[in-house]
C-alpha cells in the first residue's frame, strides 16, 4: 500500500529540503512542481529548485491540475514529491478557478491521494499561525489552505511539521496502528 507523507510548516522552514531527503531513498522519483515563473525572482527560485533536484527526478510542471499530474506519472514511479499545495491554491485563486474549499480541483486531488499509484510526499505552507489577514482575498486563501491542509493531514499516513529546518513528526503510521490496538 502506498504511503502519503505530508510536510507542513512556515515559509523557509525547510519543508522542501526535508521532502527531498525523504525522496532520496527511492530509486524511481518524480516531482510535481506547481510554481509559475511569473517574475524574475520566481524564475530564479524555480531554477535553483531544479538544480537541487538534479536529473534523478522525472519532473512534471503542473500549476493547476494536480490529480491529472498524479495520474500521468510514469509506470514504475516509486515516489512523487508535490511542491507545494499553497502555491497551487494561489494559482487556482489567481485564475478564478476556486472560491471555496469544495472546488472540483480540490475534490479531485483529495480523491487521487486516497488511492495513489506510488508513495507521495506533499509539501504545504502552514498559513494559520499568523495574524488574521486584513483583506477578504487573503482571509479566503488562509481559510481554504487551512481546510485543505486538514484534509490532506487526515488522509496522510505521516505528517511532519518543519520548524527551523528540523522535522517534527506529528503523525506516524506506526503510532496510528498502536493507537488502534488499544
Amino acid at each position: 500500500m502506498s504511503m502519503i507523507t505530508f510536510i507542513t510548516g512556515g515559509a523557509r522552514s525547510g519543508k522542501s529540503r526535508i521532502a527531498m531527503e525523504l525522496a532520496s531513498k527511492y530509486s524511481s522519483k518524480a516531482f510535481i512542481a506547481t510554481a509559475v515563473p511569473f517574475d524574475a525572482e520566481m524564475k530564479e527560485r524555480i531554477k535553483r529548485h531544479k538544480l537541487e533536484r538534479s536529473k534523478t527526478f522525472f519532473t512534471i510542471e503542473e500549476p493547476k491540475k494536480l490529480s491529472s499530474a498524479i495520474a500521468s506519472l510514469p509506470a514504475g514511479t516509486k515516489v512523487v514529491v508535490i511542491d507545494c499545495l499553497t502555491v497551487w491554491l494561489s494559482n487556482l485563486i489567481h485564475d478564478n478557478d476556486i472560491e471555496s474549499d469544495t472546488c472540483p480541483q480540490i475534490s479531485d486531488f483529495l480523491k487521487a491521494i486516497k488511492n495513489p499509484p506510488c508513495d507521495i510526499i506533499i509539501v504545504s505552507n502552514e498559513v494559520g499561525c499568523g495574524i488574521v489577514p486584513e483583506n477578504p482575498l487573503a482571509r479566503n486563501f488562509r481559510d481554504i489552505a487551512g481546510k485543505l491542509n486538514q484534509n490532506v493531514a487526515s488522509i496522510a499516513n505521516n505528517v511532519i511539521l518543519a520548524v527551523s529546518g528540523i522535522p517534527v513528526e506529528i503523525k506516524a503510521k506506526k503510532r496510528i496502528r498502536s493507537q488502534r490496538k488499544k
